[in-house]
């Protein structure tokens, strides 16, 4: 492996600041707790820490709504203590990773402050203005939908026009057709490396190139909303941009840099185009196809996900990157529900082991494996009893309009606790203390009440929990070429609960095998050459020592087989 391949071997931890340490007793995660916390991350092995934003913002979407790109928000602490985070985490070995949101700004960062103060002023052209259509101009440019739900336009009264927002209507979006647009945000990238970042993770980055006669958009179908994808996702200039970054920002820095592109609406053949190293985009991209499965007509349509098409969907990727390309794993995030609730089992008797099983799957695919905080312990999905107890956008825009248009708000509360990004904003499950250890003062989003049960220090105590089988995981990547490098080969692809493939690389060979059910799996008519596997060494597994490494999987049972 080459240096500037070095992330192929690495695993990625995500910290959602706001939810993971509080070191002042105000009840926000900041800096200086995730300082604290190191030794906790240096132990679980991990090579990058991706800060989730940290930047001066008003906070209308948690962060992502950036006023300034070049300082940290006083409530997650201060520049220098960014400059003590870079130093002690590669004291570490650790690298760090900053979140980049350039789609689209916060309404209050200073380029749109001029941007909207007139129409002839020289920033004006660096977002998305355009006048209104119909009678005296009152509706919106286009039929766009935001994805925090109501039009994409926004009617500024101060000059008579609109301004695009795919987002919040305080994140407008950046106009990447103008050049000064892109050597601003180029600049801002290589002041960040200069202070010793890592790399970068760049939010809705696909978004970014949108198509300029900006028409209206089709119905999704099945669907009544009318987002107009086909106009801004994969945009017509798009690898252009993306080409033009790394000429700018990445080339001639003597270490290799990561640069994740979280990319929704991607396919397997975008993906080639975009991580093809020859190309010069990015390392790897985030797609959402696999978090998408089980989802009906809109995103709180949900049902339990098929693992015959979970292992379709996963599958196909690991085939279409397997030659050129490179692919980010993960079940969930900052956006996402906790992992074990939405494909395990949150029950108390398969928790954990369903826990293990998820994290051995997904690190044993070919690509870069991402933690997200708590996923190593098992977090899950937060109780939520009432519609005044969500606090994301997303979440508290979607109830008001669908109760507002007549729907069961029983009904609509009950999608909310399966798919909202609250579930993965609680607060970070240190110890069994007050508030888990997380702040000694009020949270500012409600704790987990199985903090009890659920946290680190339980965890690291106890050499069978959800933490030590995700050290054991990472250890291996970095030491059994076959995890990072090897070839993928898919099993029993039409199995509804058993999920198994092979990875071989040189000479070795690797069988996974996983039960996603809670009943007994007989492997005997599953597994192909039985008498080999039967004589292989067991690396790993989430519960105790079978009788034989193809014996009858037990509930929310995993192994990992060398032969």
């Amino acid at each position: 492996m080459t240096d500037d391949q070095w992330f192929r071997e690495a695993v990625v931890y995500q910290i959602y600041p706001r939810s993971f340490q509080d070191s002042n007793g105000d009840g926000i995660g900041d800096v200086p707790g995730i300082i604290r916390r190191l030794d906790y991350l240096e132990q679980l092995g991990v090579d990058v820490v991706w800060l989730s934003p940290i930047y001066t913002s008003p906070q209308d979407d948690n962060g992502y709504d950036i006023a300034d790109y070049q300082d940290i928000d006083p409530t997650f602490g201060t520049l220098a203590d960014v400059d003590s985070l870079i130093e002690q985490a590669h004291a570490r070995g650790i690298r760090i990773v900053m979140d980049l949101v350039v789609n689209h700004t916060s309404d209050e960062h200073p380029w749109f402050v001029e941007s909207r103060s007139s129409k002839d002023n020289p920033k004006r052209d660096w977002y998305w203005w355009r006048p209104g259509r119909g009678a005296e101009g009152r509706d919106a440019p286009n039929n766009w939908e935001s994805f925090f739900s109501g039009p994409a336009w926004e009617l500024d009264e101060a000059t008579g026009e609109y301004y695009l927002h795919l987002f919040s209507r305080k994140q407008p979006d950046l106009n990447w057709e103008n050049p000064e647009v892109r050597e601003a945000v180029y600049a801002m990238m290589r002041w960040w490396l200069d202070r010793g970042v890592d790399g970068f993770r760049m939010d809705v980055i696909n978004m970014i190139s949108k198509d300029t006669a900006l028409p209206d958009a089709e119905p999704v179908p099945g669907s009544s909303m009318v987002f107009g994808g086909d106009h801004f996702l994969n945009g017509p200039r798009i690898h252009e941009f993306l080409r033009e970054m790394h000429a700018s920002v990445f080339e001639g820095r003597p270490e290799k840099l990561l640069t994740v592109g979280e990319m929704p609406g991607v396919t397997v053949e975008d993906a080639v185009l975009y991580t093809d190293p020859e190309r010069h985009e990015v390392d790897m991209v985030f797609q959402f196809e696999h978090v998408g499965l089980g989802i009906g007509a809109h995103k709180w349509d949900r049902s339990r996900v098929d693992l015959r098409d979970l292992k379709a969907s996963l599958g196909r990727w690991q085939e279409g990157l397997a030659k050129v390309g490179w692919n980010s794993l993960y079940w969930n995030n900052h956006d996402q529900p906790r992992a074990v609730s939405r494909f395990g089992s949150d029950a108390p008797e398969h928790r954990v082991a369903s826990a293990k099983l998820l994290g051995t799957v997904l690190h044993l695919h070919r690509g870069t494996p991402y933690v997200y905080q708590g996923e190593e312990l098992g977090m899950t999905n937060v109780p939520f009893a009432t519609a005044a107890d969500f606090l994301d956008i997303e979440s508290v825009n979607y109830y008001a309009l669908a109760v507002a248009a007549g729907g069961d708000a029983e009904h609509i509360l009950a999608n909310l606790r399966i798919g909202s990004r609250d579930n993965a904003r609680s607060p970070m499950q240190w110890d069994d203390t007050t508030n888990a250890g997380f702040t000694t003062g009020q949270p500012w989003s409600a704790t987990n009440p199985n903090y009890t049960e659920i946290n680190a220090a339980a965890a690291v105590a106890d050499p069978e929990s959800v933490f030590h089988h995700y050290r054991r995981l990472i250890e291996l990547r970095h030491t059994e070429p076959a995890i990072a490098h090897g070839d993928f080969t898919m099993l029993a692809p039409d199995h509804p609960t058993l999920y198994a493939f092979t990875r071989s690389h040189e000479g070795t060979d690797l069988l996974v095998l996983a039960n996603f059910s809670g009943d007994e799996l007989d492997l005997s008519d599953t597994i192909t050459e039985p008498d080999r596997w039967s004589a292989s060494t067991m690396l790993l597994g989430n519960l105790a020592d079978p009788a034989s490494p193809t014996a009858p999987l037990r509930p929310w049972e995993a192994r990992l087989l060398k032969g």
